[in-house]
């Protein structure tokens, strides 16, 4: 179980926001959270993963405490096992599909697999910039995959893909979740593009 209760202030096109959640996410389930835009949804992920820090709150992972403002305790992004797919890919524009892969992982098989989940085997030596929009998507979902996180944080990841790659894939990638023991939480605009795939939802409003 992932325990959070934070507060964080941040700049809006329209002042500032006061974003609160007090929420429970299941250990080993995919839970979707949803939202109008400027709630809070991409921060609340970048809070979990230890990248912006809350100006109160305590978060805990099967009782592991990775935040507590009051104890002055803020577990650094590298010890939380957490991979993220950031909505804008954030690739490395120097490395290659297969390069970016072993950069989380030297297990050749593990990173045969991803490639195939991706569909992007005819593509092992291309650099970002020769990859479509939905392929760079499918890559940084495989990148934040290559480390075997116990937690993946996943930013819009399948707003690039059409319906019948973004279904085939979703079903690999339950599968890979179900066999890694992985819990994940993935941020939508639009709830029915996880339809099958999030077992859970959080709204924030």
């Amino acid at each position: 179980m992932i325990e959070i209760n934070i507060k964080k202030r941040v700049r809006t096109y329209n002042g500032t926001n006061l974003i609160q959640v007090k929420a429970s996410f299941h250990h080993r389930h995919i839970t979707q959270i949803i939202g109008p835009s400027g709630s809070g949804k991409t921060t609340l992920l970048k809070i979990i993963a230890g990248l912006i820090k809350p100006e109160e709150g305590k978060i805990t992972a099967n009782e592991n405490v990775w935040l507590d403002t009051k104890a002055n305790r803020n577990l650094e992004p590298q010890k939380r096992s957490v991979g993220f797919v950031f909505q804008d890919y954030a690739l490395f524009p120097n490395m290659t599909v297969i390069e970016h892969l072993q950069y989380g992982s030297n297990d050749a098989q593990y990173i045969d697999r991803l490639i195939a989940i991706g569909r992007l085997d005819a593509f092992r030596t291309h650099k970002p910039k020769h990859l479509s929009g939905g392929q760079q998507q499918r890559l940084a979902i495989l990148r934040a995959l290559s480390t075997k996180p116990s937690l993946l944080l996943m930013d819009e990841p399948f707003s690039a893909l059409d319906n019948v790659l973004k279904k085939d894939v979703m079903t690999d990638l339950k599968t890979l979740f179900d066999e890694l023991k992985i819990t994940c939480l993935v941020v939508t605009h639009h709830p029915l593009e996880t339809e099958g795939f999030a077992e859970y939802s959080f709204e924030l409003v």
